[in-house]
């Protein structure tokens, strides 16, 4: 996958981990759930052909592989994308995994800092809920998801956890939460099929 493409301009960014190319295999079926809910209740559709999708960092052997390792490099990369981020202020930012959810919460200065070992399944999808709960079109909401589901050996085990409700779906349990808020947001997100 390239570094970046689509649009720094537009509301939606994607974030993943260089190491794990996940597009397809992830964001396209919670894309289709929050498709589906969206244009039942709104008759829109999201342009999907302008998100802006990032690798959060160049070079996939710099991911940090213990708690409190990060390379010069990765800090580097870091302040490069606060830079990024500040000019164009996404609205709607969605990580997928632990390094890219750490990696945003350096980029923003959330502390304490964490190791992306901290973040597992069940945190992750805490995490999840409270960005949902505090939801503000004003600021830049940072959404964090899983980076696998599907190849996991334990893929219901992985539902479960993060959402925290036995047998949900996650894809259509993340789908429909991020499309309720971009509902409840529509006249003031400038992201629809024209």
């Amino acid at each position: 996958m390239e570094m970046e493409s689509g649009e720094r301009t537009y509301p939606i960014w994607l974030l993943f981990d260089p190491r794990h190319p996940v597009r397809h295999d992830i964001w396209t079926p919670i894309l289709d759930e929050v498709q589906d809910k969206v244009y039942r209740e709104t008759h829109r559709r999201v342009d999907t052909s302008k998100i802006l999708i990032r690798n959060a960092i160049s070079n996939s052997l710099l991911v940090p592989n213990t708690l409190n390792w990060w390379a010069e490099e990765v800090v580097t990369e870091i302040g490069v994308f606060r830079e990024i981020a500040l000019e164009h202020n996404p609205k709607i930012l969605i990580t997928f995994g632990a390094f890219a959810f750490e990696f945003i919460r350096r980029v923003y200065k959330t502390k304490p800092k964490k190791g992306p070992k901290h973040w597992g399944t069940a945190i992750l999808g805490d995490e999840f809920r409270k960005s949902i709960e505090t939801f503000d079109i004003n600021t830049t909401n940072r959404i964090p998801l899983l980076r696998r589901v599907i190849t996991s050996g334990n893929y219901i085990e992985a539902h479960n956890y993060f959402c925290r409700n036995v047998g949900e779906n996650y894809f259509n349990y993340v789908g429909v939460n991020i499309a309720e808020r971009i509902i409840e947001n529509k006249d003031d997100l400038d992201i629809w099929i024209k």
